[in-house]
């Protein structure tokens, strides 16, 4: 059985997926993946040249640099660019998952932000949505991804980013607002994995 965890920016679905992971439960953490087959996958590499240039990459020594400030100015600004780098980097994905299955006892949990977006929901039997007010989800941002800085400019690049993202449907919505600590959420998935 392969199980998705997703849900906005802030939402803990990372939170919940660790302690799913501390649990013993296999857990595929589809961005640090993505990255590891960036670095390791010649072709991919390859493919990612061909569409952005050289400078998608930085060599150093004998090692060569996914060069992501680059490949992000240049997607974020071409939609079709970022469609098309897409269209790379999800299917070796969704590739490396399917072989992944194979050597991790079920259930294999795929923790991705963007699991409709890339057509990985395909492999899902089950959805579990990790969800969050607004606030508690800025809030989160802020400390992970500036230090804390919470001043106006940041909390509105915040907002964007969450209004940015498609609100995710699942079989099973878990609610993550602090009132209840992350072991007892991680009981309720481990329930809801026992009835269905």
């Amino acid at each position: 059985m392969i199980i998705g965890i997703t849900g906005g920016i802030g939402s803990g679905k990372s939170t919940i997926a660790h302690e799913l992971a501390k649990r013993g439960y296999s857990v595929y953490d589809c961005d640090q993946e993505a990255k590891r087959i960036i670095a390791e996958n010649p072709d991919v590499q390859q493919e990612i040249i061909d569409l952005l240039g050289e400078e998608a990459f930085i060599y150093h020594q004998s090692s060569i640099i996914y060069n992501t400030q680059y490949v992000a100015k240049r997607v974020f600004a071409d939609p079709h660019l970022l469609a098309a780098l897409n269209a790379i980097v999800h299917p070796a994905v969704k590739a490396d998952i399917l072989s992944s299955f194979t050597s991790h006892l079920s259930p294999l949990f795929l923790e991705s932000a963007i699991l409709y977006e890339s057509g990985l929901d395909i492999l899902c039997d089950r959805v579990i949505v990790i969800d969050a007010p607004e606030d508690i989800r800025i809030a989160r941002t802020i400390a992970r991804d500036y230090h804390g800085d919470a001043s106006p400019a940041n909390i509105e690049k915040v907002r964007a980013r969450i209004h940015a993202q498609t609100i995710p449907t699942g079989d099973l919505t878990i609610l993550n607002d602090g009132k209840v600590n992350i072991s007892e959420l991680v009981d309720k998935i481990t329930q809801f994995m026992c009835k269905n």
